[in-house]
């Protein structure tokens, strides 16, 4: 078995934590500048961290000279939306991954609808099946990159992915990050009883 010691490398361990720590899903963040330009990319750093309240988070690397785009506009804004990518919207959500300026929009590279939220000034992707209207909860700085942490405000669900009012992982077709520009679908599942 190899042995990794971080302190011995020459890089970071992003390749090994990338590409063990799997499938990771992905928060499909729209933001909105101080000028006005809507903001739309994907991060795979991203999970659940508290239910009540019920606070998402994701965490961005940083850019070569500071933040990028996402998590800026979250700061100052203090709001974004976490839209969840599903099979239907992983190929508009891998080109809103291109670097575009700033004053350009990710929307309307991939091209997706912005819909209205109900509680934030920012939009949210119209196809999604679930999106997430948050308020910044905080904003860590973790070495070279930021978590950013949202308190979930407004969530929007597609019936079609709700049995009984609740979302129903059998019918989101949700898609998790491995590796490099290799993804995975939800659709081969399995149940566990959890041990009493």
């Amino acid at each position: 078995m190899t042995g990794i010691d971080p302190d011995d490398l020459d890089g970071s361990l992003y390749r090994t934590l990338a590409g063990a720590v799997v499938p990771r899903p992905i928060a499909w963040v729209s933001s909105r500048s101080p000028d006005g330009v809507d903001n739309l990319a994907p991060y795979s750093f991203f999970n659940v961290v508290s239910v009540s309240p019920p606070v998402l988070m994701f965490a961005p690397v940083d850019a070569p000279d500071g933040l990028k785009d996402t998590p800026r506009n979250a700061k100052a804004a203090g709001e974004f939306v976490v839209n969840v990518v599903t099979e239907d919207t992983v190929e508009a959500m891998n080109e809103s991954a291109a670097t575009l300026p700033a004053d350009e929009s990710e929307f309307d590279r991939a091209a997706v609808t912005r819909a209205d939220s109900v509680t934030v000034d920012v939009p949210r992707v119209d196809e999604a099946a679930v999106a997430f209207e948050c308020s910044l909860y905080d904003f860590i700085d973790v070495g070279g990159s930021s978590m950013v942490l949202g308190e979930v405000e407004y969530v929007h669900v597609d019936d079609d992915a709700t049995t009984d009012g609740n979302v129903d992982v059998t019918k989101l077709d949700a898609v998790g990050r491995l590796s490099g520009s290799y993804y995975a679908t939800t659709d081969d599942r399995f149940a566990l009883e959890r041990p009493p």
